[in-house]
């Protein structure tokens, strides 16, 4: 049986949804998984767009450039993790994509590829893009085509909610990782994570659950009304949590603070945060989401995929950059 999965990724709803699939196959076999994301020889085109990008905004050029990289690797992980399977994440440079995946399966050992169609059409042989045709054809192992054809609206939705929390799971795994290294994160990149992990909860995600799709699992069904009160209620302690980390990381700036009980302290705070993390997403995944798609209409799915598509649109940007921002501070 398969032991050792290569799933690659990229910023796809597809990739999103083959995370979880990927994850869950691993689990059920009991795998690991290596995350493989491919980013493209941009040194290769100095005459392209981008390099107009590099002299006009040098941050989002680093993004674009970068691919999401880091962060798509990150809640890849923060995904497995969730779920105890061990995993690492590799990434290349090149501009053959499925080549550089082909590649990486065979150094890293790997003995099934997991990957997306990427295709455009809903049936097998017609659906599957080039990318994928191309794996097929060189891997030399076998490889399972995940998903085909486009996300229906439900499907959409909730791959925001999880890539979502995948993102805040990302940047707590690193804070937690750091402060059990041998080399503490500095007061900036701690800030960088308590900035992230504060406005993308109550700017960004909260909403989405508080004010979009609790309310109307509650007109679809009374049963779930108790656990969305303490979900509810979880979102006003989150801020609390954070407000109480804020104040830890203030008190290392302190001329008489950073002594060993003040990064005792922080750690301490750091973990218990993140435990309340683990528990709050494990009922939204486990309970809350399922609910929704046993209860909610079509309608209240196309809903839900406009009103979270909009947002996405007008939040990606920033929302990029700041997790790339903080992933970046605390790997450094």
């Amino acid at each position: 049986m398969y032991q050792h999965l290569l799933v690659p990724v990229d910023a796809t709803e597809l990739a999103i949804d083959l995370v979880g699939q990927a994850v869950a196959l691993a689990r059920s076999l009991g795998a690991r998984v290596s995350f493989f994301h491919a980013l493209p020889n941009h040194a290769a085109h100095l005459a392209s767009d981008l390099e107009i990008l590099r002299a006009a905004a040098p941050e989002a050029h680093a993004l674009a450039v970068g691919g999401y990289a880091r962060e798509l690797l990150a809640k890849s992980s923060a995904a497995a993790r969730a779920l105890g399977v061990p995993c690492s994440s590799h990434h290349a440079v090149g501009d053959q994509v499925a080549a550089a995946i082909v590649k990486a399966a065979h150094e890293l050992g790997c003995d099934l590829i997991v990957m997306a169609s990427h295709g455009r059409h809903g049936r097998l042989g017609m659906a599957l893009g080039s990318q994928t045709l191309a794996v097929l054809r060189d891997a030399g192992l076998p490889v399972l085509v995940a998903s085909t054809g486009e996300l229906p609206a439900p499907s959409r939705a909730l791959a925001v909610i999880r890539d979502e929390h995948r993102a805040l799971a990302a940047v707590l795994h690193a804070w937690l990782d750091r402060l059990q290294s041998e080399r503490l994160p500095s007061v900036a990149a701690m800030r960088a994570a308590l900035d992230f992990l504060t406005e993308f909860s109550f700017q960004q995600h909260h909403p989405k659950e508080s004010e979009h799709l609790f309310p109307l699992i509650r007109q679809r069904t009374m049963t779930l009304n108790a656990e969305l009160d303490e979900l509810d209620h979880q979102h006003e302690r989150d801020r609390e949590l954070l407000q109480q980390l804020a104040d830890d990381v203030a008190r290392l700036e302190l001329p008489a603070a950073a002594g060993r009980s003040d990064w005792q302290a922080l750690q301490q705070h750091v973990q218990a945060y993140a435990e309340f993390v683990w528990e709050h997403l494990g009922r939204e995944e486990g309970v809350v989401l399922p609910a929704a798609q046993r209860y909610l209409l079509d309608a209240d799915w196309l809903a839900l995929d406009q009103v979270f598509a909009g947002e996405r649109a007008r939040a990606a940007y920033d929302t990029g950059v700041a997790a790339q921002r903080a992933l970046d501070q605390l790997a450094t």
